[in-house]
């Protein structure tokens, strides 16, 4: 069993930045790879960013150069660096993780970018 808590989202103006974190109740380096995705209103859930155990990272095409994923194995715990952030990264933000076939999220949370 795999327990995912996300925190960091809030409000913020267009241009601005937030760091969004997931902890996780075991650790991180048991994990092959930890993504984020993002769902908004009426839109199917969106892949944002991955990460593997070797700290490598892929971002959709949408937050490239403006999103930076990273890994703290001591405090299990991932971060997603968010800057120059747009009206369109409104959506709630998930954690993911997948340990053999079971898939593991957290309860998401919500980011806002007014404009």
């Amino acid at each position: 069993q795999v327990q995912l808590v996300e925190s960091g989202g809030g409000l913020v103006q267009a241009g601005g930045s937030l760091r969004l974190s997931c902890a996780a109740s075991v650790s991180i380096f048991s994990l092959d790879v930890m993504r984020w995705y993002r769902q908004a209103p009426g839109k199917q859930r969106e892949l944002v960013a991955a990460i593997s155990r070797a700290a490598s990272t892929t971002y959709v095409d949408s937050v490239k150069g403006r999103f930076t994923l990273s890994r703290d194995n001591a405090k299990n715990t991932v971060y997603l660096q968010m800057n120059s952030l747009k009206p369109e990264d409104t959506a709630v933000y998930l954690c993911h993780a997948k340990v053999s076939v079971f898939d593991y999220w957290g309860q998401g949370t919500q980011v806002t970018v007014s404009s």
